[in-house]
């Protein structure tokens, strides 16, 4: 455990990836050093991209945390995604968008049971546009917790990610903050947060996947305000 502090371990997605880029980045130094060192560049970066680091997830009944690292672009009220069922009222949606440089292994963000899994067709967006949320291609999931209304989040491919891994499958029991896939390469990530679900955060607000509450069922207090500086 204490190695994994100082050097985060590769998520399985990421070896191919990884792999590959050793080789050619050999191979190019054999043609060309300035060349190669550009390769080594890009290696270097997908190691960095593909890392999963340690968590320490809360564990306290009625909290939702994360599911991804970003930074949180907007706190507004909407339906849940169609595909999922959940009715046409609105909640409130936590956008949270991940750029290149974040981690992007996603996590649970409520201990439950896997209810619905539906894959969307869409386009391709800039993911930190609100119209993602919509438009793009995205995987939604809802999950059943033991107490409370079912949660729904949905991971959202953006202008450079094509492609959404997900370790899930329907009936699976989940853990808050378990891992349950990864995104290639920029994306956003929703989750709706039904009431009583109280928001802990705001816009602009940096998120850590696993560990930073977004919303409380049990919280007594009024929505959370801020401010920058």
């Amino acid at each position: 455990m204490e190695f994994r502090k100082v050097l985060a371990p590769l998520h399985p997605d990421g070896f191919k990836f990884v792999l590959a880029a050793i080789v050619a980045t050999v191979l190019l130094f054999l043609v060309s050093w300035p060349v190669g060192s550009a390769a080594l560049v890009i290696t270097l970066w997908l190691v960095y991209f593909f890392r999963d680091p340690w968590r320490v997830t809360p564990m306290r009944e009625g909290v939702l945390v994360s599911p991804a690292d970003g930074i949180v672009t907007s706190v507004v009220q909407g339906p849940p995604p169609p595909e999922l069922t959940m009715g046409e009222g609105e909640v409130t949606r936590i956008g949270i968008f991940l750029s290149l440089f974040d981690v992007h292994v996603t996590r649970a963000p409520i201990g439950g049971q896997v209810a619905t899994l539906r894959s969307t067709k869409g386009r391709f967006l800039d993911a930190s546009d609100e119209a993602a949320s919509l438009h793009n291609e995205r995987l939604a999931i809802r999950i059943a917790p033991p107490e409370g209304p079912q949660i729904a989040f949905v991971a959202v491919a953006g202008l450079v990610a094509r492609r959404i891994v997900c370790d899930l499958r329907e009936g699976q029991r989940v853990a808050a903050g378990q891992r349950i896939g990864i995104i290639r390469f920029g994306s956003r990530v929703d989750v709706y947060c039904p009431p009583p679900y109280a928001t802990m955060v705001v816009a602009g607000q940096r998120m850590v996947g696993g560990e930073t509450v977004i919303a409380d069922r049990l919280a007594q207090q009024p929505v959370t305000q801020g401010s920058a500086h």
